[in-house]
């Protein structure tokens, strides 16, 4: 995932055995900024390196802007799928977010369910989404 990003903007997060990588990437062919038009890819790696087998069932993320406006987004699964995920294996996807300013951030967790019945929310550190050279 290096080629998408720098340590930066990445976010690398493990709650009970669940390490979520996440690399941003600016979409410049899809992006207009005289509109106010940003688009960001995130490219997401779920690896299970615990010892249960676990499925995600819902997503949760917390967008800002570069004004500090907050968008909350929550919804089932990710892509259109609720992932079953075996230990040491992974899932990898990828996802867009438009921002109307040229930096944001996202966070958020996963809610998911080990195969003991038990749940629990994977956390997803802090990412920035930034157009570059838009910071130093």
């Amino acid at each position: 995932m290096s080629q998408f990003c720098d340590n930066l903007r990445m976010s690398d997060t493990h709650t009970q055995g669940i390490r979520i990588v996440v690399a941003p990437e600016y979409l410049p062919q899809q992006s207009d900024p005289d509109s106010q038009r940003y688009l960001f890819a995130y490219h997401i790696e779920i690896h299970n390196e615990g010892e249960h087998t676990v499925q995600l069932l819902d997503r949760h993320w917390r967008i800002t802007n570069g004004r500090g406006e907050v968008e909350l987004v929550n919804g089932e699964g990710v892509v259109g799928l609720q992932p079953v995920i075996h230990p040491q294996e992974s899932f990898r996807y990828s996802s867009g977010c438009p921002l109307d300013t040229p930096v944001g951030t996202m966070e958020g967790h996963y809610t998911m369910q080990r195969s003991d019945g038990e749940r629990f929310d994977a956390a997803i550190g802090v990412f920035r989404l930034v157009l570059p050279g838009s910071l130093h």
